[in-house]
């Protein structure tokens, strides 16, 4: 979108982050990092998609709010996303203080509520209010166009889903103007889209305030002892009850430049082992539809020094070949003889000779012994697999040994142990 079409001051615009949650359902990923921290697409964290479409987006005043297990999350912030100060631009981390009582966050607008005096210092006319670990492309200054033509006091983001899959949702109901007229939880019998009878509306739990009518909201719900002190199950549904001017704006209508048509719409919640497993797989697609490689829109992070991956032996006659199939494969990885097909693999993994890595996402330093076989895994940074393991052929025993989850994807722990009964140990 050109600068001169924008109807607000980029440098009126606050965002907020949320990423202190605790990301229980992602365990054992989130045994010692927040979720937003959880690696991604090889090089990046999860926080990297949401700050990427902030900053791509000319927006670059940006608090994120931390609280569950948020060291190498707040670390990765300070390293990498370093922006301007001359130019008033930052992104900073913000932990949990009990700055407003004794207690920790309990919920995403108490989140917000106990940072407020951020929102007070900066003194911004728009507050941009975004979750921190999805996956999705987003030019987010069409959605404060939206806000602002609309002369809604709160925007928020949605995206339309079969009626089949939406009792899994929050689900707005909208009248014929986008307005919202109602809020459904996760309700058996969600009500569809105006002109749909099989799409409903869900929300992305990513919102837009204006400024003073956030604040006047947040301390409103921190008076009300039954609240949940959440924005999708207490502030909007009282907002939209009061009869305030509340309104749904359209993910999929949102265009982000050198995307394709067939792209629009792509977002991914990935809250479980095997959602996330899945986001991953898409990335190995021959045509992803979140594209890491538009150079219009880059998922940015931070730089390393590791050399580029490296492949090594072609003894075809005795199956030592280093060889990679519809895969990702990061810098300072080293395929030595070894064969792996539709994985992907982080900076610096080891993949020995005779050992095959099939459907797998190998974080940071894993070490792949040779004649391994590893098959629909998800192994944490600093695993060594010794020689002749098989991980992901035999469930009833990998369960005996691993993380299983129900669709028998196995997840081995960070800087777990195999001893010589290939028992895993933290």
């Amino acid at each position: 979108m050109p600068a001169q079409a924008l109807s607000f001051d980029p440098n009126q615009v606050l965002v907020m982050i949320l990423a202190g949650g605790e990301g229980k359902r992602l365990y054992p990923l989130t045994l010692d990092r927040a979720k937003p921290a959880v690696p991604f697409a090889g090089r990046y964290r999860i926080i990297d998609i949401v700050l990427s479409n902030f900053v791509n987006s000319g927006l670059s005043r940006i608090k994120v709010l931390t609280q569950y297990k948020s060291a190498s999350l707040e670390e990765h912030i300070a390293r990498v996303w370093r922006l301007s100060p001359i130019l008033d631009q930052f992104i900073e981390a913000i932990p949990a203080q009990q700055r407003t009582g004794l207690s920790w966050f309990k919920g995403s607008a108490d989140a917000v509520f106990q940072c407020q005096h951020v929102i007070t210092d900066e003194r911004p006319e728009i507050v941009c209010i975004f979750g921190g670990d999805h996956v999705y492309k987003m030019d987010i200054r069409q959605m404060i166009q939206a806000h602002i033509a609309k002369k809604a006091t709160a925007t928020v983001a949605a995206i339309p889903v079969p009626r089949s899959d939406a009792s899994e949702f929050g689900v707005l109901e909208i009248n014929e103007e986008g307005r919202i007229v109602a809020f459904h939880e996760k309700v058996k019998n969600p009500p569809t889209m105006p002109g749909s009878d099989d799409m409903c509306l869900a929300s992305m739990g990513n919102y837009v305030f204006d400024s003073d009518v956030l604040i006047r909201e947040l301390n409103r719900d921190a008076n009300v002892e039954a609240s949940k002190h959440d924005f999708g199950h207490d502030i909007l549904p009282r907002m939209v009850a009061d009869g305030q001017e509340i309104f749904a704006y359209d993910f999929a209508q949102n265009r982000v430049p050198g995307e394709e048509d067939r792209a629009l719409g792509y977002w991914r919640d990935i809250g479980t082992i095997e959602a996330y497993w899945e986001a991953q797989m898409d990335l190995i697609a021959i045509h992803p539809l979140f594209n890491l490689y538009n150079e219009r829109w880059p998922i940015r992070t931070g730089v390393t020094h590791d050399p580029p991956a490296k492949f090594v032996f072609r003894d075809e006659a005795h199956a030592r070949v280093g060889i990679a199939t519809d895969s990702m494969v990061s810098h300072g990885c080293i395929i030595s003889g070894g064969r792996i097909h539709r994985s992907v693999l982080s900076v610096g993994c080891r993949i020995n000779s005779f050992s095959e890595v099939e459907e797998s996402v190998l974080f940071e330093r894993v070490r792949i012994g040779r004649h391994s076989k590893i098959r629909r895994c998800i192994i944490d940074k600093d695993v060594e697999v010794p020689s002749g393991v098989e991980v992901g052929f035999n469930l009833e025993a990998d369960r005996k040994r691993f993380f299983v989850t129900e669709n028998g994807l196995v997840v081995i722990p960070k800087r777990a142990k195999l001893d010589d009964e290939k028992m895993w140990r933290l």
